[in-house]
């Protein structure tokens, strides 16, 4: 790639996400591709040991269940850091998985607590959590609170994917690299993709010509930043 186009770093996670994102990589350009819409569902009937977060997004919702009177357990299995961070911040004793789906099924099954658990999840959600645990006989029920709502990308946003310089695209689900897909197909995008995904599974789903690809060496915001550090260097170097 040469030097004098220089890249852009587009962020398409919803806006907290991305701002925070954006402020440890040095600034970017920020379009989100999906916006939550807050669902008020009945809690299930009966106890819980613990609660189940694989987002941010399902731990704020928790937090309005809590504020609109719903009564939670305190244990939260949590999907990454992040995640535990914000559930520790409404007053959860929460556990990281550090990793994805995969991980935090590991995590619970190793220690399965004595009682059901309640995954808070989006209408969306990959990895069959609930159902992965429940055919390892522990004993999970879902409730979906949240749904994310797709959004077009913004002017800014399109003028960067129409012009030359490279634009470096940071994609975290399946489900975003398909929106993505669809948004640069709609802007008539011509600008050299350079994408960071989060997994082989998500790379797999960006169904689009990238001019370089890289896999983030786990499924975490850390190695995500060093991923977007890697493909800037290989693009100024």
């Amino acid at each position: 790639m040469a030097r004098q186009s220089q890249p852009t770093i587009l962020l398409t996670r919803p806006l907290a996400q991305s701002q925070r994102f954006a402020d440890q990589v040095g600034g970017a350009v920020i379009s989100p591709l999906m916006a939550p819409e807050f669902l008020s569902p009945s809690l299930p009937s009966g106890a819980f040991a613990a609660v189940i977060f694989t987002s941010e997004t399902g731990v704020e919702a928790a937090g309005r269940i809590s504020a609109a009177g719903g009564v939670l357990p305190t244990r939260a299995f949590c999907v990454g850091n992040r995640t535990a961070e914000a559930a520790r911040a409404l007053g959860f004793v929460a556990q990281s998985a550090m990793g994805a789906a995969d991980d935090l099924l590991a995590q619970i099954s190793a220690e399965p607590p004595l009682g059901r658990l309640l995954h808070l999840r989006g209408q969306d959600s990959a990895g069959d959590l609930e159902k992965r645990l429940n055919i390892a006989g522990i004993d999970t029920v879902a409730l979906i609170v949240y749904r994310q709502i797709a959004q077009n990308l913004t002017m800014e946003a399109a003028d960067l994917l129409q012009g030359s310089a490279p634009v470096i695209l940071p994609i975290f689900s399946p489900r975003s690299a398909r929106l993505m897909v669809g948004e640069l197909r709609r802007v008539a995008a011509i600008a050299p993709i350079c994408l960071v995904a989060l997994s082989a599974a998500v790379a797999e789903a960006f169904d689009f010509p990238a001019t370089l690809v890289e896999i983030a060496a786990r499924p975490d915001s850390a190695a995500m930043i060093q991923g977007v550090a890697v493909m800037r260097a290989s693009l100024t170097s």
